[in-house]
């Protein structure tokens, strides 16, 4: 255990003062109706997209837009030339192939001086054939490669029964929702109207309509990697004889699902790629703007937009059940009657947004469990996310528990109930599936990202047993609460941190347990906490903050690499320490002291940095809301604490 310093103290007044600037800050963000929803930024990959499906469709040039997300994709670039996937990161082809594309489209001239820098950045790492699969099927829509150079992708997959080695709701709900339009796609092969007529043949150091399939990624097993390549090779030879009539039965099926979870403006899946793949696929079966899914759905992709007076960019999602969950636990930290009344407004907001009729893709493995979880988005019946769900639950709880109010008893007991039914077989529970466990598929050529499946995380794992936990379960009362403790006991790393799928990221993953296993009722000398402890105190920068990069995820991670502090970072270190009971330990002092000090005059603090993680190695994520909400919610916590004598979080997070 470390050595305690109690001379040092934080001066409580300083305190008290950004406690309530800060709060005072995140109520000035709140909407009319009450809940909080911040942007959610990713790479340049997204705005680059938006600019070539409206080229696509040979939609109606608007200049003042094009040249705002221009000005965007202009300043994200990095001093390597290319585009990173996160603030000052290192170069990724496929965002530097995308953006250059795009800037193009709009107007750059290639010789430009940035544009000819990205072109030598692209080139002298081997050119654009080195892209993943994704931007290989935009370029080829786009006729710039051939389809030879992406994987087969036979829409008669469609038809397989559940049984097969690959089947739809065998793999993750963002991939199933990407993948069906997309399959549509493959089969029509249409190719881009582009009436400008632009190609990025310069970016390649061969012909481009020689480009043929993508090598094994880092992450695949050769021997499944090269037994599925095979069998593309097969199909390849194959498909052009499939039954037209059995191709007509494929679209019509991926048709069905589509038209089923369209979900109005806010798109299937309520993401971005899904939604734009609909759209051409719309457009490829003849179907005009007018037609009313695509309409809806093209209508949906604008809302996604970021327009400001000088840039635009385009969001992946939107994230209101997430920022407003997360804003009710910060508020009720920091305390005061008009704060309480302003969190259970969002709360009140939350609750009727609760799915509880309507059975989504999860059940295909759970069919026996009512539905009752919340989404993501405004609205995404379909797809409800177990980590959003145990975070709107016990900010609810903690409502419960203050005022004595019955009101949401049954919405937490609903969430509570899905989330149980959701456990996988292996104790730990993902974000979207249950037992999506079938590992082999990140080894098809489609799966170059790695990210084809929602299999369980340390970090969501540890949100169901911090909910359990705060409603009152123990291990010993509750076997998924004791097979959720046992597979984080499994999965904690020799160093003593734990992964964090969903924010960047042993940092995430440990203040994630650490919230959980405190509410679960593990002992604070169990070594398993001790060594997180110390873990986190070790990675603890000079300033007193803590911070770590993307690179963390890389495939053969040895240990935690120096990044700069962030405060969102910070805050989660911090809150991990104080839920083991480490409020008076100096580096807890020390984290305190450099929010205080790195905190604007607007009560807020600035975060350029990514901290948080759509698919590791590929995707990352930019809340804004992020360093809005956990520094208040640390330092309200680091003084509730302070005030009592126990120094025990009474909460799940």
């Amino acid at each position: 255990m470390l050595a305690r310093d109690h001379s040092v103290a934080v001066d409580p007044v300083a305190l008290e003062k950004s406690i309530s600037k800060a709060t005072e800050a995140l109520l000035g963000y709140r909407q009319s109706d009450g809940h909080w929803v911040f942007e959610l930024e990713a790479d340049s990959t997204i705005p680059a997209e938006y600019i070539l499906l409206r080229h696509y469709l040979a939609e109606p040039i608007d200049a003042g837009l094009e040249a705002k997300i221009g000005n965007y994709l202009r300043r994200v670039q990095g001093a390597h030339g290319g585009w990173p996937l996160v603030h000052d990161g290192p170069f990724d082809m496929s965002a530097s192939v995308k953006s250059y594309f795009a800037l193009k489209m709009i107007g750059d001239s290639v010789d430009a001086p940035h544009m000819a820098r990205a072109r030598e950045a692209i080139r002298s790492r081997g050119g654009a054939s080195g892209s993943n699969v994704f931007t290989r099927f935009l370029l080829a829509l786009y006729g710039v490669v051939t389809w030879r150079a992406t994987p087969v992708l036979p829409i008669e997959i469609m038809l397989l029964p559940m049984w097969s080695p690959f089947h739809i709701n065998k793999i993750s709900y963002w991939a199933r929702t990407t993948m069906v339009p997309l399959m549509v796609l493959a089969a029509l092969k249409p190719r881009a109207k582009n009436p400008k007529g632009v190609g990025i043949d310069e970016l390649f150091l061969e012909d481009p309509k020689s480009v043929r399939m993508a090598p094994k990624a880092p992450h695949q097993s050769a021997s499944w990697f090269y037994l599925f390549r095979s069998l593309d090779a097969v199909l390849r030879v194959i498909e052009p004889m499939f039954p037209k009539s059995l191709r007509q039965r494929a679209i019509d099926a991926a048709l069905a699902f589509t038209e089923e979870r369209l979900n109005g403006e806010d798109g299937m899946g309520a993401i971005y790629p899904p939604m734009a793949n609909i759209v051409m696929m719309y457009e490829a079966l003849g179907k005009d703007e007018n037609f009313p899914p695509r309409a809806t759905t093209r209508r949906g992709i604008d809302k996604l937009l970021v327009i400001s007076e000088h840039e635009a960019y385009c969001q992946p999602c939107v994230s209101p059940v997430w920022d407003t969950a997360l804003a009710c636990h910060a508020l009720q930290e920091a305390g005061g009657d008009d704060t309480l009344a302003k969190a259970r407004q969002g709360l009140d907001w939350l609750k009727p947004r609760q799915v509880l009729d309507l059975k989504g893709d999860w059940a295909v493995k759970a069919p026996d469990v009512r539905p009752g979880g919340w989404a993501f988005q405004y609205n995404n019946d379909h797809y409800p996310d177990l980590d959003d769900t145990a975070v709107v639950v016990m900010a609810m709880d903690r409502v419960r528990r203050h005022t004595g109010t019955r009101e949401y008893d049954e919405s937490i007991a609903r969430g509570r109930e899905w989330i149980e039914g959701l456990q996988s077989r292996d104790g730990g529970w993902a974000a979207f599936d249950v037992n999506n466990l079938e590992y082999y598929l990140n080894n098809i050529p489609f799966s170059d990202h790695g990210a084809l499946l929602d299999p369980p995380t340390e970090d969501v794992t540890a949100r169901c047993i911090s909910m359990l936990g705060q409603l009152g379960e123990t291990a010993e009362s509750n076997k998924a609460m004791a097979d959720g403790v046992a597979y984080l006991r499994r999965t904690q790393l020799a160093e003593g941190s734990w992964y964090g799928r969903w924010g960047l990221n042993y940092i995430y993953g440990t203040w994630s347990v650490l919230s959980a296993l405190n509410v679960a009722g593990v002992d604070r000398n169990d070594p398993m906490i001790r060594k997180a402890v110390d873990w986190l105190a070790s990675v603890q920068n000079q300033d007193g903050g803590w911070g770590e990069d993307a690179v963390s995820y890389c495939l053969d991670y040895k240990g935690y690499e120096v990044a700069p502090s962030t405060s969102s970072q910070t805050a989660w270190a911090l809150l991990g320490l104080m839920a083991a009971g480490e409020v008076e330990n100096p580096a807890v002092t020390r984290g305190v002291e450099y929010l205080k000090a790195t905190q604007t005059e607007k009560g807020l603090w600035d975060e350029q940095r990514y901290t948080a993680t759509g698919f590791p190695r590929v995707f990352y994520l930019r809340y804004h809301g992020y360093s809005k909400f956990f520094p208040l919610w640390a330092l309200a916590r680091y003084r509730n604490l302070r005030s009592t004598n126990s120094r025990v979080v009474g909460v799940g997070m």
